[in-house]
């Protein structure tokens, strides 16, 4: 069984960063890509970055100039380092893992929110 997890997602002020995790564990082969991709409401999933097992990186519009993908763990670890967040960057971000036969898996997903607005704070009255 093969896991992958994703970790770091949160509320952040536009302008900040977050540092996105992934890693996986379970019977996987030799992992050949790990990427990042993102799906906001009502929106298609779409690419931010992949990076091979030699390195090589590869982004989309929405990732170049702000993030920046990295690999580690003898490569089974990827993290997005994601700076000057801005509210349009609010998605849920999923991890990618493609091994060297070509089997993909996905993790569950970790929310972003870029937002002015404070978080909010939940306020039950019950009797």
């Amino acid at each position: 069984q093969v896991q992958v997890v994703e970790s770091g997602g949160g509320f952040v002020q536009p302008g900040g960063s977050l540092r996105l995790s992934c890693t996986t564990s379970g019977s996987i082969l030799s992992i050949y890509i790990m990427g990042w991709y993102r799906q906001a409401p009502g929106k298609q999933r779409e690419l931010l970055a992949t990076i091979t097992s030699g390195g090589t990186t590869k982004y989309g519009d929405s990732a170049k100039g702000r993030f920046t993908i990295h690999r580690a763990n003898a490569g089974n670890t990827a993290a997005l380092q994601m700076n000057n967040l801005k509210p349009e960057d609010t998605a849920i971000y999923y991890c990618n893992v493609v091994d060297t036969v070509t089997n993909e898996y996905w993790g569950q997903g970790t929310q972003v929110t870029v937002s002015s607005w404070g978080q909010g704070t939940q306020v039950t009255v019950s009797s």
